[in-house]
């Protein structure tokens, strides 16, 4: 019967990709804190139903519509908007969290001021949270809201539309750790802080601070509010500093000059980031073989001329298709054995989509050999594959007989073999017509 179960889930799940919204599925469970309303994160959550998103909600305590059933997860993504939340169900955890991106599942983690568990799980991606009950704020730009409601521009980033106004943006802080896999969305403003009261009275906090090199300084840009992660399995994990920012209060105010500010269409930019709906790139597959030839050897020789070809896709979500994509410049092929001994690049065929082709002469060294694909970029998935080949010396019969650059050699052997053979013949010559010369004096 368990086995039974476990088959039933997993083909729903399978079914469920078959038309995706996004490239992992379309099932979102949301798990909100009952003291957040549903109706005042009307837009944001109908946004995601107009996209094709099947929400289902539940309270962080509730033990029903569990995140993993028998190791199989029963959702493509989770979005926790539980930024208060102290205590959970057994089947959340952040340690089970955590294995859920390592089961290709997707996460939207809201945080907030006090210490809850979610707060520690942050912590496991490299993000360092403040003290606790210490709000970003800032005086900058003059307004009529309390200094904890901060209008912050969107940088330029491949995650988000070009040109979105700035959000208004309520919670705390993060600083980064040293993880290379961290993507900075939104960064907090220069003129903003960390502090525990919004009277000023921590201003020499602040001060002596930044005179110790920063050291303990929880202020400017260096800090960040909305950051996600990405893995090796190209699952993705988004922190926001606040809930508020995806409320309708937020979407319909506006910015301190009177226009509409951008939070519906940054919410909705990091939601399709997040849960793979755009910039989502796979390899479908690479082929290899001798120039002129078109069916992959067994074993490339020494200097031979080889082609190398990979075929990249991205994920359309208007037609819930992989269609071919052309827009890497900078992919690059090692071709290894231990240490790179050639790399190259490896552009885009120009006339045909999503095919990218190099041709390069291999070493002169023999060994086994891999061509290598490892392209990673910030907010894009990783592109990683590798394919073993063996290099050998030629045989026996494939070295060539005559070389160029031997011809003296050559000339010389040939001179001292003639001259040598002449030099017998007129040896062996002359020695025997004077035996004949002898034997006639004699007589």
């Amino acid at each position: 019967m368990r086995f039974l179960v476990s088959a039933l889930v997993l083909f729903l799940a399978l079914a469920n990709n078959v038309f995706a919204k996004s490239s992992t599925g379309d099932s979102v469970l949301v798990v909100i804190d009952p003291s957040l309303k549903k109706e005042d994160y009307s837009k944001f959550f109908g946004g995601l139903e107009e996209r094709g998103y099947q929400l289902t909600f539940r309270g962080p305590k509730d033990t029903h519509l569990p995140i993993e059933q028998y190791g199989i997860p029963g959702f493509s993504h989770v979005i926790l908007f539980t930024p208060e939340t102290k205590s959970y169900a057994s089947d959340i955890t952040p340690q089970s969290l955590v294995g859920l991106l390592s089961e290709n599942t997707n996460l939207l983690v809201t945080l907030s001021t006090k210490q809850t568990p979610i707060s520690s799980l942050s912590a496991e991606f490299s993000l360092i949270p403040p003290p606790p009950g210490t709000p970003l704020i800032s005086h900058h730009p003059a307004r009529s809201e309390p200094a904890t409601i901060i209008p912050v521009p969107v940088s330029e980033s491949p995650l988000i539309t070009p040109g979105t106004p700035p959000v208004w943006f309520s919670g705390v802080p993060h600083a980064f750790g040293n993880s290379p896999y961290l993507v900075p969305i939104l960064r907090a403003t220069s003129e903003s802080f960390a502090a525990d009261s919004v009277d000023d009275s921590g201003a020499e906090t602040l001060v002596d601070a930044s005179e110790k090199t920063g050291e303990g300084l929880w202020a400017g840009s260096q800090l960040g509010l909305v950051t996600g992660f990405q893995t090796l399995k190209n699952s993705r994990v988004v922190f926001a500093g606040g809930v508020e920012m995806f409320s309708d209060e937020y979407a319909n105010k506006a910015l301190p000059d009177g226009t509409p500010s951008g939070n519906e269409k940054f919410v909705n930019d990091v939601t399709a980031w997040a849960f793979r709906e755009t910039l989502a790139l796979r390899i479908d597959n690479t082929t290899h073989h001798r120039a002129g030839k078109e069916v992959p050897p067994e074993t490339y020789t020494i200097n031979d001329q080889i082609v190398y070809t990979a075929h990249v896709s991205a994920y359309d979500p208007e037609t819930s298709s992989w269609k071919p994509y052309s827009g890497i410049t900078d992919m690059q092929l090692e071709f290894t054995m231990l240490d790179p001994h050639i790399r190259i690049a490896l552009p885009p065929v120009a006339g045909e989509p999503g095919k990218y082709q190099v041709q390069f002469r291999a070493p002169d060294r023999h060994g086994v050999f891999k061509f290598v694909v490892d392209w990673r970029r910030k907010g894009y998935p990783f592109l990683q594959t590798s394919t073993t080949v063996p290099v050998v010396p030629p045989r026996h019969d494939q070295y060539p007989r005559f070389l160029s650059a031997a011809w003296p050699y050559y000339a010389g052997a040939i001179s001292t073999s003639v001259g040598f053979f002449l030099f017998s013949a007129l040896w062996l010559a002359g020695d025997v017509e004077g035996k004949k010369k002898k034997g006639l004096k004699t007589e």
